[in-house]
């Protein structure tokens, strides 16, 4: 009969311990096998405990784009450092295929989108975005010579063009119908026109301002006609603390001046959104 109690107690014990340790584990797992929000890292601290910002970018001045030295410079790449800077961690840029930017942040490869980006629904949807900083607006670049047969959308509709592969300019093509090809970057498309291999092509003003026409390396090409009008935006892994904390270091900037001082070293003062 002893022995029967014994065992008795024994398995009533086991089943006790094997309950509470299914109640609760180091990881801080719910019973669901879902991880709960104490696990949720803080991105800023996890960029903070890296000592790095890394950032996701393309060739685009005067965002994102190298001096005579091989150093990114431009409006986005100084104002990443400023960030970089204020967390007290190195700015590390990366070039990336436009396309893939989302994958890319969900990876971790990179940890925000700051490139001169249209807050597009698609855009909006996948990352956490912070508050629009510039305006901007999607321009038809020609030759010179066409300039002047250019001036409405009719005018353009029969014209061939290049736009970089998952950007607003390519969207600007598709919605107008237009015959198009799309290129890595930009730059790319600029080319193209510049070389006679498409009739146009579709940019953001900001970059057409910096890129053609007089006093640049396309003296030959000038912007036409506006398609759309957008802003740009900066963009986090979704759910990230990083685009809120971007949030409050915009609006210091912009209060103190500094800004502005940036914006006119790259002529893009006149598209600064009030923070």
């Amino acid at each position: 009969m002893k022995k029967k109690i014994l065992a008795l107690i024994t398995a009533m014990t086991m089943a006790t311990c094997m309950s509470a340790c299914a109640g609760s584990n180091s990881s801080g797992n719910d019973n669901t096998g879902n991880v709960s929000s104490e696990d949720i890292v803080s991105d800023v601290e996890y960029i903070k405990d890296k000592g790095t910002l890394i950032v996701g970018i393309t060739d685009f001045a005067p965002m994102d784009y190298k001096d005579d030295n091989g150093n990114w410079i431009g409006f986005d790449a100084d104002m990443a450092t400023k960030v970089a800077q204020s967390l007290g961690v190195e700015v590390q840029f990366v070039e990336i295929d436009w396309d893939n930017k989302i994958l890319e942040l969900e990876n971790k490869s990179i940890d925000v989108v700051w490139n001169g980006m249209t807050l597009t629904n698609e855009v909006t949807n996948a990352m956490e975005c912070t508050n629009a900083y510039l305006n901007n607006a999607q321009v038809v670049v020609v030759s010179k010579d066409k300039a002047d047969q250019c001036k409405t959308l009719d005018d353009v509709s029969g014209f061939s063009f290049a736009v970089e592969s998952g950007s607003a300019g390519e969207q600007a093509a598709i919605d107008n119908g237009f015959e198009y090809t799309s290129l890595t970057s930009q730059a790319d498309a600029v080319m193209e026109v510049a070389a006679g291999t498409s009739d146009a092509c579709i940019i953001d003003l900001l970059m057409a301002g910096a890129m053609v026409g007089e006093g640049t390396s396309y003296e030959n090409l000038t912007y036409t006609v506006e398609l759309t009008t957008e802003e740009y935006g900066i963009g986090c892994r979704k759910g990230s603390d990083l685009a809120s904390y971007i949030n409050e270091q915009l609006k210091t900037y912009y209060a103190d001046g500094s800004m502005e001082t940036v914006a006119k070293q790259y002529g893009v003062q006149e598209a600064i959104i009030a923070q």
